[in-house]
């Protein structure tokens, strides 16, 4: 079963440029030094400059392990602070997690 975490946070107007590009770095950082899948998404409608990071990773056992190596390291540690002291507004962020719903193998031989 996935699991799924879903971040959203406002940008700073007078730092969208540099949230952005701070954004772009922690994504690359964590697409290649871990063990899951980071996207960023960007608005269409609603607040122009809420943005939210979407991370999935193969269960919540992998989430737990992965968000330790995280915390343990110094240079995601540097990129993310960064962004949350210099980029966003400060009490914005939401954080939810979600998990796929796995599929019975009985739920699967209804359809035939």
């Amino acid at each position: 079963m996935s699991v799924i975490v879903y971040q959203t946070f406002e940008i700073k107007q007078d730092k969208f440029k540099e949230g952005i590009n701070n954004l772009k770095e922690i994504k690359k950082f964590r697409n290649e030094n871990y063990d899951h899948k980071v996207e960023i998404l960007t608005p269409i409608s609603g607040e122009d400059h809420t943005y939210a990071l979407l991370s999935t990773y193969e269960g919540l056992a992998e989430m737990e392990l992965q968000s330790k190596k995280m915390s343990n390291d110094e240079e995601y540690g540097k990129l993310i602070g960064q962004f949350f002291l210099e980029n966003i507004v400060q009490g914005s962020m939401y954080t939810q997690i979600y998990r796929s719903i796995s599929e019975k193998k009985n739920d699967k031989n209804k359809d035939k």
